[in-house]
């Protein structure tokens, strides 16, 4: 496929702050309020239980994918300790969650139930 044609699929990117207790809360909501002054991004919900496919508290950003890599350069230096799951959006949930995604700590597994299979 070409290259060019699987960008212009990608609508925005996801940034997901993982966390698991009220101090990862704590730590996630002044990532997420310095990563707005900085960037063009929008802020989700502060989750204090597991949401869809993610196995534990999160939270999303959500920016453009002009931006990408300004703000995952800024994730690598300023995530403190949470793990961030970062994925695409273009539209098919599973290959966003699944061949799109790449992760800044450590890794989880998701729950892809919800999620019907793409064209693999």
């Amino acid at each position: 496929m070409n290259p060019v044609l699987v960008q212009q699929n990608v609508k925005a990117f996801h940034a997901h702050l993982y966390y698991q207790d009220e101090q990862g809360v704590e730590m996630a909501k002044a990532v997420a309020e310095q990563a707005a002054v900085l960037f063009d991004i929008r802020v989700g919900r502060f989750h204090q239980q597991a949401v869809g496919p993610h196995p534990v508290w999160s939270c999303q950003l959500s920016f453009k994918a002009e931006h990408l890599g300004d703000i995952v350069t800024w994730l690598m230096l300023n995530r403190r300790t949470l793990d961030v799951f970062l994925h695409p959006v273009t539209g098919d949930d599973y290959l966003d969650h699944t061949q799109g995604c790449a992760w800044l700590g450590r890794s989880y597994t998701l729950d892809l139930s919800q999620f019907t299979l793409s064209n693999q």
